[in-house]
């Protein structure tokens, strides 16, 4: 009689790749002699859960998956519960939800990494799974490898760049009092910290080297980690730190910025530094940070870059006219995935480098979407500077596959370009969380795409974080007021 295959072999998980890569993994461990692997996964915030494991327990995981409680997708920012987990349907009306119950997580052996600062300790992203193999409802990363497969069906792939803003601070004491720590759902005071530098010499090669020690470190570390660092620089605020990274495919791409977040923001705390990705700070002079995304599709057989114009006087062929055309109609709807929290909507204020309407302009950093390339040019791409450094990397690219993608398919054409984007008549950004919820509700294009089952569960997600605000503050709207809240910075400071 046959042994009963394990979970992984089971289900048909994993490609030959993965499994060749497993046996690899396993002999690595025992090489390096190490002590613990973090299982780690993203929740719906982009903010990475772990469970650190002994290596027979590692093993085992590379065959059975690991058990972990579903709770880390039922709770908003400020660790509240959203949905009434301990019901029937677990609050959102599903059998398989009732409780609280296991998820089955299953390692991506092509993630695996040593951590530099923790050099005893290993670490692999995983997927999440329900206990009769099917993917779950809730998982961004599965949910972007879906919106993959898309392109995939018709022979294309989706390149993408990153390049993000974070502040680099020095703490000032680095104890946890008591005022630092809150209850579910709400914050307690946020760190205090100092700045590293005074800010607003942009490029300043001093201010630059006041940061390098950190920033040295954290280059040695990423190139460990197998990140693709291209450059480091002095932005505009006080500490603000720009990172660029050289152009992969998509999965790559978000794997690396969900593990360039968590990396730094380690190492920064190991060194007696702060590191936050949160957009604005409450902190003096501290401007708000960005996450531009540079996007191109290729011709996967040939690698043909298909947003290449062939024709000096155009600066997108026509399919990347189409895609182009996609993300400025679907700006609205799909904002809330690129700017998820409540302090995001602080950016899009005029003649701020960053944008406040749908506009598009070639090699223009005022407008939503910049187009750079042309003819001849195998980088030609589109980057879109909606985006703040918090955003879930996994929702972010997906939904720019969706958005592009329904440019693509409905054949649709882009309006002209702006020269003057912050006074173009073109659709307003919107100017709060809720305006951007309210957006996604009143549209069918992500319930067709990510599911409604998704949606409606993010929009409820969302909603709650809201709500936490409002009984503080009321309505928001950014363009009306630029003072950041202590809520904020309680919420977001060191959660990002």
């Amino acid at each position: 009689m046959e042994p009963t295959p394990a979970f992984i072999e089971k289900h048909e998980l994993w490609s030959d790749d993965q499994v060749r890569l497993s046996a690899q993994i396993q002999r690595r461990v025992e090489v390096e002699n190490l002590k613990l692997i973090r299982l780690a996964w993203s929740d719906t915030h982009g903010a990475s859960r772990a469970k650190a494991v002994s290596v027979p327990a590692f093993f085992d995981a590379l065959r059975h998956g690991y058990n972990i409680n579903v709770a880390t997708f039922t709770l908003d920012a400020a660790g509240g519960r959203v949905f009434a987990s301990f019901t029937k349907g677990g609050g959102m009306e599903l059998d398989e939800m009732t409780g609280s119950p296991n998820l089955t997580i299953v390692p991506d052996p092509a993630t695996f990494r040593i951590l530099p600062w923790a050099p005893d300790i290993g670490w692999i992203l995983c997927d999440e799974y329900f206990d009769d193999g099917c993917q779950f409802h809730f998982s961004s990363r599965q949910l972007l490898r879906r919106q993959l497969e898309r392109l995939e069906e018709n022979g294309k792939s989706l390149i993408v760049g990153l390049e993000v803003e974070w502040y680099l601070a020095r703490l000032e004491d680095g104890i946890i009092g008591n005022e630092n720590i809150g209850e579910p759902g709400t914050r307690g005071q946020a760190l205090k910290t100092l700045p590293l530098e005074p800010g607003y010499s942009y490029h300043s090669e001093t201010n630059l080297d006041v940061m390098q020690p950190i920033l040295s470190k954290l280059a040695e570390t990423y190139e460990k980690l197998e990140l693709p660092l291209r450059s480091m620089e002095n932005e505009w605020g006080p500490g603000q730190v720009e990172c660029t990274f050289s152009p992969s495919e998509a999965m790559r791409a978000a794997d690396d910025y969900f593990l360039f977040r968590t990396a730094t923001r380690q190492v920064c705390r190991r060194l007696g530094h702060f590191a936050t990705f949160m957009c604005r700070p409450a902190l003096k002079g501290y401007y708000s940070s960005g996450w531009h995304l540079h996007q191109s599709i290729i011709e996967k057989v040939s690698g043909q870059n298909l947003f290449m114009p062939d024709q000096s006087d155009l600066h997108l062929s026509s399919f990347g006219n189409s895609f182009l055309a996609g993300l400025l109609n679907n700006a609205i709807p799909s904002a809330i995935f690129s700017v998820p929290t409540i302090n995001g909507y602080r950016r899009f204020q005029p003649n701020s480098l960053a944008p406040n309407r749908a506009t598009w302009g070639f090699d223009h950093r005022g407008a939503m979407i910049r187009v750079l390339g042309g003819v001849g040019d195998p980088s030609t791409r589109i980057e879109n500077r909606i985006g703040e450094p918090a955003a879930n990397p996994y929702l972010y690219i997906a939904s720019q596959i969706v958005a592009g993608l329904e440019g693509v398919e409905s054949n649709l054409t882009p309006w002209q370009s702006d020269d003057e984007p912050y006074t173009a008549e073109r659709p307003l950004l919107p100017g709060s969380l809720g305006q951007a919820l309210s957006a996604l509700q009143n549209d069918t294009l992500y319930s067709r795409h990510f599911g409604e089952l998704f949606c409606d569960y993010f929009i409820k997600l969302k909603q709650a974080e809201i709500e936490r605000f409002g009984e503080k503050h009321g309505e928001f709207d950014a363009t009306e007021t630029g003072v950041v809240t202590e809520w904020e910075q309680n919420e977001y400071f060191d959660f990002f």
